[in-house]
């Protein structure tokens, strides 16, 4: 839910071609706040967590009931005329609507069930208490199938594959083609092929949602399915988590922390994405033992392995002083240094080797943190950090500087991606 949540976010201030259509944008600004599609995301997360074992029928009321609590709950969150008028109806019913509010709230189908048949049947469902049309069907169902595939490790390929076929969406043009001419459509076959060709373009996380924003038009909800389906695929930053719980009433809150929950994900302090790199420190621990070509790639195949499963590491940094306002979470990068109001300095920890060369450290858990010297860490997608490192002129990542270290450099890493294209391209 934090990916769909976030492009709605992000993508709200720029609706209505106020962005240029470019992705050079301020992450996060002064407008940056929910909107209706955030406040249906929850109603349909909240209905189906309620409504779990229940039949067709009664999932459909629960549904009716949620929204209609919800909508109410946020009169003024900037719903469409038609679904306002629902809202507010003594005898809601169906209204054959094939506008994209069944793709942009339907996320949570995407993420509750064990296999596609039934994320389809759920979203189905999500979408026919108002959006009966079967174009208004289709778009839900396309993208909780996108997110069901993304999230079960199905590549880009096969997830394209899926959507065409089964969907019969035209994913054949790029985003430069789509953007000269895209303009605010509220429809799902407007919507969703954009959407998700937004997220097959993307680079990582805050890639999508920029890709997605540049096309303009309708561009919270375009960044609001894309950002649904690239959470799934690549994860979000325990930083990227915060901001957005931080912009978020309490309510809304909760019922993430219920869809976790509910799908058996530990709060952020103990999040998988940190505990699942014992494969890394076994790795490690294996080349320390015997250091040869064969220990060297096992090394690089688990912190591959890693980036795959939206495996993320701590970065070391220093904070002189907890200022009273934070930085925008988004805008640390590798090597930065910022500076608040009251001059309160956050800066990334570097590490010189014997050499005179520096690099960055990383930590694979909090308990290789907290083995050294005191340091505060911030948490980051390996994909992402990857990314970062390839502007700045630090040699690598030192992992786990305290203990078991491996000098992960620029040219492992690269070597570590050149793996990566090879083994999907033979999977593929």
């Amino acid at each position: 839910m934090y990916g769909a949540i976030l492009g709605d976010m992000i993508g709200a201030p720029y609706e209505f071609d106020r962005g240029n259509k470019t992705k050079d944008f301020p992450l996060f600004c002064e407008d940056s706040g929910f909107t209706d599609d955030t406040v249906m995301t929850a109603a349909v997360a909240d209905a189906l967590l309620n409504a779990k074992g229940k039949c067709e029928e009664e999932i459909k009321e629960e549904l009716v009931r949620s929204m209609r609590s919800w909508g109410n709950r946020y009169p003024g969150a900037g719903y469409g005329v038609r679904f306002f008028e629902w809202l507010h109806s003594r005898d809601p019913r169906p209204y054959g609507s094939c506008g994209n509010g069944s793709a942009m709230r339907v996320s949570a189908a995407g993420w509750l069930y064990g296999t596609l048949e039934e994320t389809r049947r759920a979203a189905r469902l999500t979408a026919e208490v108002t959006h009966n049309h079967p174009e208004g069907i289709k778009g839900a169902e396309a993208t909780a199938s996108a997110i069901f595939l993304a999230r079960t490790g199905s590549p880009k390929v096969k997830i394209k594959e899926y959507i065409t076929t089964e969907f019969g969406y035209d994913l054949s043009r790029t985003c430069d083609e789509i953007r000269p001419g895209n303009h605010h459509d509220e429809t799902c076959q407007k919507t969703v092929p954009e959407a998700i060709t937004a997220f097959l373009e993307g680079d990582g996380f805050e890639d999508v949602i920029r890709t997605a924003v540049s096309l303009g038009g309708d561009c919270d909800t375009l960044a609001c399915i894309a950002g649904s389906v690239a959470d799934a695929f690549y994860g979000v930053s325990i930083a990227l988590e915060t901001e957005c719980m931080r912009r978020l009433p309490d309510d809304i809150n909760r019922v993430i922390e219920r869809f976790n929950a509910a799908r058996g994900r530990a709060p952020s302090s103990s999040d998988e994405r940190e505990n699942g790199n014992a494969v890394i420190e076994n790795a490690i621990a294996a080349f320390h033992a015997e250091s040869n070509r064969d220990t060297l790639l096992a090394v690089l195949e688990s912190i591959r392995t890693r980036m795959h499963e939206n495996g993320q590491l701590l970065i070391s940094c220093f904070v002189t002083e907890l200022p009273k306002k934070m930085p925008d979470p988004e805008s640390i990068k590798i090597g930065d240094t910022f500076t608040t109001d009251e001059e309160i300095r956050l800066r990334l920890h570097t590490f010189r080797d014997s050499a005179g060369k520096t690099w960055f450290g990383a930590f694979t858990s909090g308990a290789e943190r907290d083995k050294g010297e005191g340091c505060s860490v911030i948490s980051e997608h390996i994909g992402q950090i990857f990314k970062h490192l390839r502007a700045v002129p630090e040699e690598g990542l030192v992992i786990n500087p305290w203990g078991k270290k491996f000098m992960l450099s620029k040219e492992l890493i690269d070597l570590i991606l050149t793996l990566d294209r090879q083994k999907n391209r033979m999977e593929n």
